[in-house]
């Protein structure tokens, strides 16, 4: 009897920067200080790194600019972030997981996503569910994106994908489903989300997650600014 080989679990990537003041959330600053700033991006890293802890994966890794700190949780590798801009860097993340397990698929989450469930992903990374799947499409509601997986990881792949689509604007989304699409690849969106950018984003976040880092950072913050600001 031929025996059935076991898909193999993905491989989870974080791109990340470390959360030093006056490098991270200066979008936040004002109304908070650039501490304050690099706080909640802190914390909304370690959530997000938590959740992705209790989704099933085979290696999970975070490509990291700068140094990891007490906020990585054990079972984590760490990547330096090549040079170059954001979708070089982005690319250079699937060159690494094709680097570190070549027959699993792999999905990449940006670390501004602490409100992030689960559950969100371990049924859409399942072995059974992702029979088919190409890629993995997660929008961000301002333009962008918070997720993209492959289910076959390359360099080569990841940078006809990524080179050259606008980073950080309305239309990064757009152009990189555009490519998802024009490259022939079956994609299954995951939901939309926020990306904590600006105030809004940090309350809006803050309420999915309550019980989360996240929210307990943003409670601790003085002065709390409006939310109108």
């Amino acid at each position: 009897m031929r025996a059935v080989l076991a898909a193999p679990p993905p491989t989870l990537l974080v791109i990340a920067k470390e959360p030093v003041p006056g490098r991270v959330k200066t979008r936040l600053t004002p109304p908070w200080t650039p501490e304050q700033a690099a706080a909640l991006a802190e914390a909304a890293l370690a959530d997000t790194l938590h959740t992705l802890s209790a989704v099933p994966a085979g290696r999970r890794v975070v490509v990291l600019d700068g140094r990891p700190g007490d906020w990585l949780p054990p079972g984590w590798e760490v990547v330096p972030q090549d040079g170059g801009g954001l979708d070089a860097r982005l690319a250079d993340a699937f060159a690494h997981a094709e680097r570190l397990a070549p027959d699993a698929p792999a999905l990449l989450v940006g670390m501004d996503t602490p409100h992030l469930r689960a559950d969100t992903l371990s049924a859409p990374l399942s072995a059974v569910e992702r029979a088919g799947v190409d890629a993995w499409y997660g929008p961000a509601t301002d333009g962008g994106f918070w997720a993209l997986g492959l289910a076959r990881p390359s360099a080569g792949l990841a940078r006809h994908l990524l080179l050259g689509v606008p980073m950080s604007t309305g239309e990064t989304g757009p152009a990189l489903l555009e490519r998802l699409s024009a490259t022939g690849l079956t994609v299954r969106h995951l939901p939309p989300m926020t990306d904590v950018d600006t105030h809004q984003d940090v309350r809006l976040a803050a309420a999915e997650a309550p019980a989360g880092r996240f929210a307990a950072c943003l409670r601790s913050l003085t002065p709390a600014p409006e939310a109108t600001a």
